[in-house]
């Protein structure tokens, strides 16, 4: 039993694919069929059930499935921290951000670790705030910035960032333009142009919806923020953004509107994943967040 075996059966696993496996290593699909063959022989038990119709792990699958993860994660931890030490202070971090926000909330972090270590690359992936939890289990990125912070998790440490409120978007002829705040419980009647469902703050508008007894017309669902105020601006409906996005729209036919006595708010946190080995990178882009929240603020 080598690595190479344990890799190959994680990513069929995944897919329950041999053909998706061997695209996605870039291995043929012959040496992959291997490979498994003789992990099955070695094992002593038959890992996938092989129809004609479809693939599917066997109870020892499935088994060996949650065994594999742990030696897999270990040796990737091994091996990051091995580069680390050898190629000290470069490397990459790599950050999921829901596109909604943007580099807003904290390109000054950004910048400011840019400048002190200028050899290590950032990479950014917009991605909904579910799919970025996704991503940090399976260790697709080593951050994530997530929307509304789950109240417990055994899987992240966090650090919060922002809890910035929710205004209403409206059009300058809307009826509501002329408020100075407005309840959530007269957003019943309006069409809402509202984000994708795939970010946890739909599921968060939703919640509020139903404490104000109404279901929301939503209108629109979209993941980015300019196309949602291009959408109020043809008076096609209302948005909801946060204040720091809604305070700063330089467009004369949008008016941003606070909530009043509203406990809706988009929560920013960063998160990453427990028990994982951090590089140098990750672990002075975790600090120097810690240590100055507010450049994520201003």
């Amino acid at each position: 039993m080598d690595i190479r075996q344990l890799e190959y059966f994680s990513e069929v696993a995944k897919y329950l694919s041999f053909t998706k496996a061997s695209a996605s290593l870039h291995v043929s699909q012959p040496s992959i069929s291997k490979a498994i063959k003789n992990l099955e022989d070695e094992l002593g038990v038959p890992l996938f059930y092989r129809s004609p119709k479809q693939l599917e792990l066997t109870d020892a699958g499935n088994a060996v499935l949650t065994n594999v993860k742990i030696v897999l994660e270990s040796f990737n931890n091994l091996t990051t921290e091995l580069t680390d030490i050898i190629d000290f202070r470069s490397g990459e971090i790599k950050i999921g951000i829901p596109p909604i926000i943007g580099a807003a909330f904290f390109s000054k972090l950004i910048s400011q670790f840019k400048e002190a270590y200028p050899s290590i690359e950032i990479m950014l992936t917009e991605v909904g705030t579910k799919k970025i939890i996704h991503e940090l289990e399976d260790g697709s990125i080593d951050i994530g910035l997530v929307c509304n912070i789950p109240k417990t998790s055994n899987d992240f440490e966090m650090v919060k960032l922002v809890k910035d409120p929710l205004m209403v978007i409206v059009h300058k002829n809307h009826e509501f333009a002329s408020k100075q705040k407005v309840n959530f419980s007269e957003l019943e009647n309006q069409a809402f142009i509202l984000y994708r469902k795939d970010f946890s703050i739909y599921d968060r508008i939703m919640e509020e919806c139903t404490k104000n007894n109404f279901y929301p017309n939503i209108v629109c669902e979209s993941s980015q923020k300019d196309f949602m105020v291009e959408m109020v601006e043809a008076k096609l409906g209302i948005a909801l953004l946060p204040s720091k996005i809604g305070n700063n729209i330089y467009n004369n036919e949008i008016k941003a509107i606070p909530l009043n006595c509203s406990n809706l708010h988009l929560e920013l946190g960063m998160a990453w994943k427990k028990n994982k080995y951090l590089s140098f990178a990750v672990r002075e882009f975790i600090s120097m967040s810690k240590k100055d929240l507010t450049l994520c603020h201003s």
